[in-house]
């Protein structure tokens, strides 16, 4: 008779050996808080201007050195399925407004912090959330009364660096006058008359060299690459651009052709030589001066392109094949034919070009109205350049979100400890056990001005009292400006350090939702991990000789 073997009691003896079960207050909502909370305490020391910076080695060993909280959770490849989803929230905050990513995760981690207070008092879960969905409904009811100025004029530089620096600052502090220039210039440059604006439309070439004082707008395309043919300058362009190869075309089928004398390899050869050179010719008669391909260039196609004055660009992405078409308003074309007018694309100038030590191919437009306007970035390491670009990314993010609102609410944490003040009061009017978590809500709050505190070095608690002080006396622009004579608060409406109404309503919303999701979550069920048992590693070697 077989040996009755006992099982686990409960829940676990439903499921396969190996699966594992957590649930109830201790085990599910405190342990995903717990994670929650460590995951946001590592994004929390890179907020703001003078957040520090984190060095992540991802899975194939690249290194980045960055403060950008959207970098670092991608590259950090969180496994946590409760700290997944406050990624899941910062990556929605990056692809709707494309900045504020570490305040979701700084928010969301004090959201939860201070829920976990009042749960442990003796408040259930669904009253905590009840009470986080009244205090987020007020929050966004608030947030309109903030509104400190708007955007009057999208294509006005002076107007659009002031708005966007804020965001640029908090990327490259000391830097952000100079860098919030450059991409208010490419901004507004690709901005069309309908107003819509497409982030794909402002390139970013790094180029090894100089310093970030050296970084410039071009308005056109900007190629890190040689020129094919020994033309490398044309003024007026008319452009052909090409998705194929440019070379002899070869029949799909093989042959074999049998030659018997030295005058026959010689017409054979000259067959082939006199197709190409009629086709190159074609696409020359039509006023064509610059071939750009996507495919490869043959050394005989080179020849003759050469021999007809035809400049000849290669680019290896079909991306920028595509991108470069929309740029000079050309139609890509799959076979080697020679373009209509319609087909064809206009440039000003094309020419080749060298920026430090790299030579850059250059498409360069001199009207005001552009499709696509590229920043050159010169740094002395890869990572610095890279760290510039995600500046870059979001200002001109800024930018978008700008032209869908063009309502500012201040900055430097005003914006939070007036929120905080006014949901306090308005927790007192609130029946119920709920009106406890309007106020952890409201508290929540001061992490963010607490974060800048703390990264600029300042006593957090000392700064927090004079906030409140001030915006108890309803001066509602008070915030903590972090500038070169020192750290202090004061009005920030009119030192010019202002928010995106968008990028704080979209922030407020996405991390109280990530918080209410995890707070919902009261059981964890993880099935039997698939596969064998883990291979076992060797172990050093014996040394028989001892």
């Amino acid at each position: 008779m077989a040996m009755n073997i006992p099982r686990a009691p409960g829940f676990a003896q439903m499921l396969k050996e190996g699966a594992k079960n957590y649930q109830g207050l201790e085990e599910a909502i405190y342990r995903n808080i717990s994670a929650c909370k460590e995951l946001a305490e590592t994004t929390r020391s890179a907020y703001g201007p003078n957040g520090m910076n984190k060095m992540v080695i991802n899975h194939i060993e690249k290194l980045f050195v960055t403060n950008d909280a959207a970098t670092i959770l991608k590259e950090l490849e969180v496994q946590h399925p409760a700290a997944k989803m406050l990624v899941l929230a910062s990556q929605q905050m990056e692809q709707e407004v494309g900045d504020g990513t570490n305040f979701v995760m700084v928010f969301a981690g004090a959201l939860l912090e201070y829920a976990e207070d009042i749960l442990r008092m003796g408040l259930s879960p669904t009253e905590v959330i009840e009470g986080y969905e009244v205090a987020l409904k007020k929050t966004l009811e608030i947030l309109p009364d903030l509104v400190c100025g708007s955007m009057k004029d999208m294509k006005n530089l002076e107007e659009v660096t002031q708005a966007i620096r804020t965001a640029v600052m908090s990327k490259q502090y000391g830097n952000e006058d100079f860098l919030a220039k450059l991409i208010s210039q490419a901004c507004s440059s690709v901005l069309s008359k309908t107003a819509t604006f497409n982030v794909d439309n402002v390139r970013v070439t790094k180029i090894l060299g100089s310093g970030i004082l050296g970084s410039s707008v071009l308005q056109g395309m900007v190629f890190k690459k040689n020129v094919e043919g020994s033309i490398n300058r044309v003024e007026k362009a008319k452009i052909a651009v090409y998705s194929c190869p440019v070379d002899s075309s070869h029949t799909e089928t093989k042959g074999t052709v049998l030659i018997k004398s030295a005058a026959e390899l010689m017409n054979y050869s000259k067959g082939e030589e006199n197709a190409l050179e009629n086709q190159i010719k074609a696409i020359a008669d039509t006023g064509v001066n610059v071939v750009v391909s996507g495919g490869k260039v043959g050394d005989m196609a080179l020849h003759f392109l050469n021999k007809h004055n035809l400049m000849v660009v290669r680019l290896n992405s079909k991306w920028d094949v595509r991108r470069l078409a929309r740029t000079v308003g050309a139609t890509v074309l799959p076979r080697m034919t020679p373009p209509t007018s319609q087909e064809m694309g206009n440039c000003d100038n094309v020419f080749m070009d060298e920026v430090g030590d790299t030579p850059v191919i250059i498409f360069k437009q001199e009207s005001e109205e552009n499709a696509i306007s590229t920043v050159v970035i010169r740094g002395s390491t890869d990572n610095i350049m890279d760290d510039i670009e995600r500046a870059v990314d979001d200002g001109v993010n800024t930018f978008k979100a700008l032209t869908k609102d063009k309502r500012f609410v201040p900055g430097a944490g005003a914006t939070e400890i007036e929120l905080a003040h006014r949901l306090s009061s308005y927790s007192e009017t609130i029946p119920g056990l709920a009106q406890y978590a309007v106020k952890q809500y409201a508290q929540a709050f001061e992490a963010l001005p607490r974060a800048l505190a703390d990264n600029a070095g300042v006593k957090a608690t000392e700064v927090l009292s004079k906030l409140y002080a001030a915006h108890q006396d309803g001066q509602k622009g008070v915030g903590f400006d972090i500038d070169a004579e020192g750290a202090e608060v004061k009005d920030v409406v009119e030192a010019g350090i202002w928010d995106a109404f968008l990028t704080k309503y979209w922030a407020i919303k996405l991390a109280t939702n990530a918080a209410i999701t995890v707070l919902r979550v009261d059981q964890i069920i993880m099935a039997k991990p698939a596969g064998g048992p883990k291979v076992r590693q060797p172990g050093g070697a014996d040394n028989d000789d001892d």
